[in-house]
Protein backbone atom coordinates (compact mmCIF):
# COMPACT_ATOMS: atom_id res chain seq x y z
CA UNK A 1 0.00 0.00 0.00
CA UNK A 2 2.83 2.37 0.69
CA UNK A 3 4.86 1.64 -2.76
CA UNK A 4 1.36 2.48 -3.97
CA UNK A 5 0.11 5.59 -2.46
CA UNK A 6 3.35 6.83 -0.70
CA UNK A 7 2.10 6.96 2.96
CA UNK A 8 5.20 6.73 4.39
CA UNK A 9 6.13 10.23 3.34
CA UNK A 10 3.76 11.84 6.26
CA UNK A 11 6.01 9.76 8.28
CA UNK A 12 8.50 12.71 9.18
CA UNK A 13 9.07 14.67 12.47
CA UNK A 14 7.52 18.17 13.56
CA UNK A 15 8.49 20.19 16.58
CA UNK A 16 6.79 19.22 19.65
CA UNK A 17 5.31 22.11 20.06
CA UNK A 18 3.22 21.69 17.07
CA UNK A 19 1.32 18.94 19.40
CA UNK A 20 0.02 21.81 21.32
CA UNK A 21 -3.73 22.62 21.03
CA UNK A 22 -2.46 26.34 20.01
CA UNK A 23 0.06 24.76 16.99
CA UNK A 24 -3.29 22.50 15.78
CA UNK A 25 -5.87 25.77 15.39
CA UNK A 26 -5.35 26.19 11.64
CA UNK A 27 -5.25 21.94 11.09
CA UNK A 28 -8.87 21.99 13.31
CA UNK A 29 -10.19 25.02 10.91
CA UNK A 30 -9.57 23.07 7.96
CA UNK A 31 -11.25 20.26 9.64
CA UNK A 32 -14.45 22.86 10.02
CA UNK A 33 -14.37 23.41 6.16
CA UNK A 34 -14.40 20.08 5.42
CA UNK A 35 -17.35 19.70 7.29
CA UNK A 36 -18.88 22.50 5.78
CA UNK A 37 -18.39 20.71 2.70
CA UNK A 38 -19.99 17.88 3.18
CA UNK A 39 -23.22 19.10 5.12
CA UNK A 40 -23.32 21.80 2.39
CA UNK A 41 -23.66 18.87 -0.58
CA UNK A 42 -26.12 17.61 1.31
CA UNK A 43 -28.33 20.39 1.95
CA UNK A 44 -27.76 21.61 -1.65
CA UNK A 45 -30.03 18.75 -2.55
CA UNK A 46 -32.99 19.92 -1.08
CA UNK A 47 -32.24 24.14 -1.69
CA UNK A 48 -34.00 26.23 -4.38
CA UNK A 49 -32.06 29.33 -5.23
CA UNK A 50 -35.40 30.57 -6.98
CA UNK A 51 -36.08 33.84 -4.79
CA UNK A 52 -40.16 32.81 -4.65
CA UNK A 53 -39.33 28.72 -3.55
CA UNK A 54 -35.95 29.83 -1.31
CA UNK A 55 -37.42 30.03 1.59
CA UNK A 56 -40.12 27.34 1.70
CA UNK A 57 -36.73 25.09 0.47
CA UNK A 58 -34.89 26.49 3.96
CA UNK A 59 -38.49 25.34 5.97
CA UNK A 60 -38.61 21.64 4.04
CA UNK A 61 -34.74 21.08 5.33
CA UNK A 62 -35.62 22.25 8.88
CA UNK A 63 -38.65 20.17 9.11
CA UNK A 64 -39.26 17.62 6.25
CA UNK A 65 -35.65 16.29 5.01
CA UNK A 66 -34.24 13.61 6.60
CA UNK A 67 -31.90 15.01 9.93
CA UNK A 68 -32.36 18.62 8.15
CA UNK A 69 -32.55 20.34 11.28
CA UNK A 70 -29.80 18.27 12.75
CA UNK A 71 -27.52 19.08 9.53
CA UNK A 72 -28.52 22.25 9.09
CA UNK A 73 -27.45 22.81 12.55
CA UNK A 74 -23.99 21.53 12.32
CA UNK A 75 -23.68 23.63 9.01
CA UNK A 76 -24.28 27.03 10.68
CA UNK A 77 -22.72 26.59 13.67
CA UNK A 78 -19.75 24.96 12.24
CA UNK A 79 -19.36 28.11 9.88
CA UNK A 80 -19.18 30.37 12.94
CA UNK A 81 -16.97 28.42 14.66
CA UNK A 82 -15.02 28.05 12.00
CA UNK A 83 -14.38 31.79 11.64
CA UNK A 84 -13.51 31.83 15.39
CA UNK A 85 -10.78 28.95 15.33
CA UNK A 86 -9.44 30.95 12.57
CA UNK A 87 -9.31 34.14 14.53
CA UNK A 88 -7.63 32.47 17.27
CA UNK A 89 -4.94 30.72 14.90
CA UNK A 90 -4.47 34.64 13.76
CA UNK A 91 -4.00 35.61 17.77
CA UNK A 92 -1.65 32.55 17.78
CA UNK A 93 0.60 33.78 14.92
CA UNK A 94 0.86 37.01 16.24
CA UNK A 95 1.45 36.70 19.74
CA UNK A 96 3.93 33.85 18.60
CA UNK A 97 5.49 36.20 15.75
CA UNK A 98 5.00 33.64 13.20
CA UNK A 99 4.08 36.08 10.01
CA UNK A 100 7.82 37.02 10.24
CA UNK A 101 10.15 36.10 7.54
CA UNK A 102 9.58 34.14 5.77
CA UNK A 103 6.30 33.18 6.37
CA UNK A 104 4.63 36.95 4.89
CA UNK A 105 3.31 35.32 1.81
CA UNK A 106 1.65 32.68 4.00
CA UNK A 107 0.34 35.34 6.62
CA UNK A 108 -1.49 37.04 3.35
CA UNK A 109 -2.71 34.12 2.14
CA UNK A 110 -4.04 32.91 5.75
CA UNK A 111 -6.17 36.33 5.78
CA UNK A 112 -7.83 35.75 2.70
CA UNK A 113 -8.82 32.50 3.69
CA UNK A 114 -10.34 34.42 6.97
CA UNK A 115 -12.27 36.91 4.38
CA UNK A 116 -13.13 34.50 2.57
CA UNK A 117 -14.71 32.49 4.70
CA UNK A 118 -16.54 35.77 7.17
CA UNK A 119 -17.63 37.32 3.80
CA UNK A 120 -18.11 34.92 1.25
CA UNK A 121 -19.01 31.77 3.47
CA UNK A 122 -20.91 33.18 6.84
CA UNK A 123 -22.34 36.18 4.61
CA UNK A 124 -23.83 34.70 1.85
CA UNK A 125 -24.76 31.49 3.51
CA UNK A 126 -27.16 33.87 5.62
CA UNK A 127 -28.67 35.44 2.51
CA UNK A 128 -29.73 32.09 1.46
CA UNK A 129 -31.87 31.56 4.20
CA UNK A 130 -34.34 33.94 2.33
CA UNK A 131 -35.77 35.50 5.29
CA UNK A 132 -36.08 39.05 6.52
CA UNK A 133 -32.68 39.18 7.69
CA UNK A 134 -31.17 37.51 4.42
CA UNK A 135 -33.35 40.53 2.31
CA UNK A 136 -31.54 43.13 4.60
CA UNK A 137 -28.34 41.24 4.53
CA UNK A 138 -28.72 41.56 0.33
CA UNK A 139 -29.92 44.92 0.84
CA UNK A 140 -26.81 45.71 2.65
CA UNK A 141 -24.65 43.88 -0.04
CA UNK A 142 -25.93 45.83 -3.42
CA UNK A 143 -26.14 49.54 -1.62
CA UNK A 144 -22.42 48.52 -1.03
CA UNK A 145 -21.54 47.66 -4.83
CA UNK A 146 -23.21 50.50 -5.73
CA UNK A 147 -20.77 52.57 -3.50
CA UNK A 148 -18.14 50.79 -4.93
CA UNK A 149 -19.25 51.27 -8.52
CA UNK A 150 -16.97 48.89 -11.41
CA UNK A 151 -15.53 47.37 -8.55
CA UNK A 152 -18.67 45.95 -7.03
CA UNK A 153 -20.25 45.69 -10.11
CA UNK A 154 -20.75 41.83 -9.80
CA UNK A 155 -22.62 42.21 -6.32
CA UNK A 156 -25.07 44.65 -7.92
CA UNK A 157 -28.42 44.52 -10.00
CA UNK A 158 -26.74 46.64 -12.84
CA UNK A 159 -24.61 43.11 -13.80
CA UNK A 160 -27.34 41.66 -15.13
CA UNK A 161 -31.10 41.17 -15.24
CA UNK A 162 -31.29 38.03 -16.35
CA UNK A 163 -30.76 36.18 -12.87
CA UNK A 164 -32.07 38.31 -9.63
CA UNK A 165 -29.29 38.35 -6.81
CA UNK A 166 -30.19 35.21 -4.84
CA UNK A 167 -28.94 32.62 -7.17
CA UNK A 168 -25.96 34.68 -8.08
CA UNK A 169 -24.59 34.68 -4.45
CA UNK A 170 -26.08 30.89 -4.04
CA UNK A 171 -23.32 29.96 -7.18
CA UNK A 172 -21.01 32.04 -5.45
CA UNK A 173 -21.44 30.35 -1.80
CA UNK A 174 -21.41 26.65 -3.69
CA UNK A 175 -19.19 27.12 -6.20
CA UNK A 176 -17.02 30.52 -6.57
CA UNK A 177 -16.06 30.72 -2.89
CA UNK A 178 -14.87 26.85 -2.21
CA UNK A 179 -12.71 27.03 -5.46
CA UNK A 180 -10.97 30.02 -4.46
CA UNK A 181 -11.08 28.93 -0.76
CA UNK A 182 -9.53 25.11 -1.93
CA UNK A 183 -6.85 27.44 -3.85
CA UNK A 184 -5.92 29.20 -0.85
CA UNK A 185 -5.47 26.34 1.14
CA UNK A 186 -3.45 24.49 -1.37
CA UNK A 187 -1.15 27.62 -1.31
CA UNK A 188 -1.48 27.96 2.24
CA UNK A 189 -0.48 24.38 3.12
CA UNK A 190 2.24 24.09 0.61
CA UNK A 191 4.25 27.35 2.40
CA UNK A 192 3.75 25.68 5.87
CA UNK A 193 5.32 22.45 4.83
CA UNK A 194 8.18 24.74 3.03
CA UNK A 195 8.64 26.66 5.77
CA UNK A 196 7.97 24.21 8.64
CA UNK A 197 5.89 25.22 11.67
CA UNK A 198 7.43 27.87 13.11
CA UNK A 199 9.78 27.83 16.12
CA UNK A 200 8.11 29.07 19.86
CA UNK A 201 9.28 32.96 20.51
CA UNK A 202 11.75 31.41 23.05
CA UNK A 203 13.54 29.48 20.68
CA UNK A 204 13.85 31.94 17.82
CA UNK A 205 14.74 34.75 20.23
CA UNK A 206 17.60 31.91 21.15
CA UNK A 207 19.08 31.99 17.98
CA UNK A 208 17.86 28.04 17.55
CA UNK A 209 15.68 28.64 14.38
CA UNK A 210 18.49 30.31 11.47
CA UNK A 211 15.96 31.30 8.77
CA UNK A 212 12.87 31.17 10.94
CA UNK A 213 12.75 26.97 10.87
CA UNK A 214 14.07 24.71 13.88
CA UNK A 215 17.25 22.08 12.51
CA UNK A 216 15.87 18.69 11.49
CA UNK A 217 17.74 16.99 14.38
CA UNK A 218 15.62 19.40 16.73
CA UNK A 219 12.03 18.48 15.39
CA UNK A 220 11.40 15.43 17.57
CA UNK A 221 8.02 15.70 16.97
CA UNK A 222 5.97 13.09 14.72
CA UNK A 223 3.27 13.92 12.11
CA UNK A 224 0.66 11.53 12.53
CA UNK A 225 0.88 12.48 15.74
CA UNK A 226 0.28 15.72 14.78
CA UNK A 227 -2.84 14.82 12.28
CA UNK A 228 -4.21 13.05 14.81
CA UNK A 229 -4.85 15.68 16.74
CA UNK A 230 -5.86 18.18 14.27
CA UNK A 231 -8.79 15.53 13.39
CA UNK A 232 -9.62 14.86 16.83
CA UNK A 233 -9.75 18.48 17.56
CA UNK A 234 -11.70 18.91 14.27
CA UNK A 235 -14.15 16.25 15.42
CA UNK A 236 -14.84 17.78 19.03
CA UNK A 237 -15.26 21.29 16.83
CA UNK A 238 -17.98 19.31 14.69
CA UNK A 239 -19.73 17.42 17.95
CA UNK A 240 -19.72 21.18 19.64
CA UNK A 241 -21.91 22.51 16.49
CA UNK A 242 -24.04 19.62 16.63
CA UNK A 243 -25.22 20.44 20.71
CA UNK A 244 -25.13 23.95 20.29
CA UNK A 245 -27.60 23.17 16.96
CA UNK A 246 -29.40 21.26 19.43
CA UNK A 247 -29.78 23.27 22.43
CA UNK A 248 -30.08 26.81 19.90
CA UNK A 249 -31.99 25.34 16.87
CA UNK A 250 -31.69 27.43 13.40
CA UNK A 251 -35.29 28.93 13.04
CA UNK A 252 -35.81 30.95 9.98
CA UNK A 253 -37.51 34.71 10.34
CA UNK A 254 -40.72 36.23 8.37
CA UNK A 255 -40.36 36.09 4.58
CA UNK A 256 -38.89 39.38 3.58
CA UNK A 257 -40.56 43.25 3.97
CA UNK A 258 -38.95 45.64 1.78
CA UNK A 259 -40.36 48.23 3.76
CA UNK A 260 -38.83 47.39 7.16
CA UNK A 261 -35.55 46.90 8.59
CA UNK A 262 -35.85 44.95 12.07
CA UNK A 263 -33.06 42.55 12.09
CA UNK A 264 -29.37 42.34 13.35
CA UNK A 265 -26.90 40.82 11.31
CA UNK A 266 -25.29 37.51 12.55
CA UNK A 267 -23.12 37.63 15.87
CA UNK A 268 -19.92 37.62 14.17
CA UNK A 269 -20.54 41.01 12.04
CA UNK A 270 -21.37 43.14 15.16
CA UNK A 271 -18.64 45.46 15.35
CA UNK A 272 -19.10 46.06 11.41
CA UNK A 273 -22.77 46.81 12.61
CA UNK A 274 -21.74 49.49 14.84
CA UNK A 275 -19.52 51.31 12.39
CA UNK A 276 -22.39 51.20 10.25
CA UNK A 277 -24.70 52.89 13.10
CA UNK A 278 -21.64 55.53 12.88
CA UNK A 279 -21.17 56.34 9.16
CA UNK A 280 -23.78 54.48 7.66
CA UNK A 281 -23.51 51.35 5.11
CA UNK A 282 -20.27 52.74 4.04
CA UNK A 283 -19.07 52.29 7.08
CA UNK A 284 -18.75 48.47 6.64
CA UNK A 285 -16.39 48.89 4.28
CA UNK A 286 -14.16 51.19 5.91
CA UNK A 287 -13.69 49.08 9.29
CA UNK A 288 -13.34 46.23 7.28
CA UNK A 289 -10.82 47.24 4.83
CA UNK A 290 -8.81 49.06 7.39
CA UNK A 291 -8.65 46.11 9.86
CA UNK A 292 -7.57 43.78 7.51
CA UNK A 293 -5.35 46.26 5.45
CA UNK A 294 -3.78 46.70 8.87
CA UNK A 295 -3.17 43.27 9.54
CA UNK A 296 -1.41 42.79 6.11
CA UNK A 297 0.74 45.52 6.25
CA UNK A 298 1.64 43.96 10.17
CA UNK A 299 4.96 41.97 8.89
CA UNK A 300 6.26 44.77 6.65
CA UNK A 301 5.84 47.09 9.79
CA UNK A 302 7.31 44.50 12.57
CA UNK A 303 10.83 43.80 10.82
CA UNK A 304 12.62 43.46 13.78
CA UNK A 305 13.71 39.90 14.60
CA UNK A 306 12.66 39.95 18.17
CA UNK A 307 9.94 37.16 18.59
CA UNK A 308 8.68 37.30 22.35
CA UNK A 309 5.56 39.21 22.68
CA UNK A 310 6.58 41.45 25.79
CA UNK A 311 9.54 42.70 23.62
CA UNK A 312 7.05 43.85 20.74
CA UNK A 313 5.13 46.24 23.16
CA UNK A 314 3.55 48.31 19.86
CA UNK A 315 2.52 45.15 18.51
CA UNK A 316 1.11 43.99 21.57
CA UNK A 317 -0.41 46.94 22.98
CA UNK A 318 -2.35 47.90 19.33
CA UNK A 319 -3.26 43.71 19.29
CA UNK A 320 -5.05 44.04 23.16
CA UNK A 321 -6.66 47.55 21.54
CA UNK A 322 -8.43 45.71 18.72
CA UNK A 323 -9.70 43.02 20.41
CA UNK A 324 -10.88 45.00 23.33
CA UNK A 325 -12.61 47.82 20.40
CA UNK A 326 -13.91 44.86 18.70
CA UNK A 327 -15.33 42.64 21.73
CA UNK A 328 -16.65 45.74 23.41
CA UNK A 329 -18.97 46.88 19.98
CA UNK A 330 -20.23 43.18 19.64
CA UNK A 331 -21.32 43.35 23.17
CA UNK A 332 -22.91 47.36 22.53
CA UNK A 333 -24.76 45.78 19.65
CA UNK A 334 -26.01 42.96 20.86
CA UNK A 335 -28.00 44.74 23.81
CA UNK A 336 -28.70 47.75 21.83
CA UNK A 337 -31.94 47.77 19.50
CA UNK A 338 -32.24 47.62 15.88
CA UNK A 339 -31.34 50.50 13.88
CA UNK A 340 -32.69 51.64 10.92
CA UNK A 341 -30.01 52.17 8.00
CA UNK A 342 -31.26 51.35 4.80
CA UNK A 343 -33.63 53.23 2.68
Amino acid sequence: MDERLGLGALRYNVPVHANTFWYTLGGITFVGILVLVATGIWLAQYYNPDPAAARESVLYIQNVAPLGDIIRGIHVWTAYLVVITAVFHLIRIVVTASYKIPREINWLIGLGLLALLLFGGVFTGTVLRWDQEAYEAMVHNMELATFLGALGGFFSDAFTTSVPMLPRLYSLHVSIVPLILALFLIAHFFLVKRHGISPTPAQADAGEAPRGRLPKDKETGHYPTHLRLMVGYGLALTALAGMIGIVFPQGIGPAPNPMMEVTKPPFLFYWLYAFEDWFGVTGILYAGVGLFGLLALLPFLDRTPLRRLRRRPIVALIGALLLVVIVVLSILVATAPVAQHLG
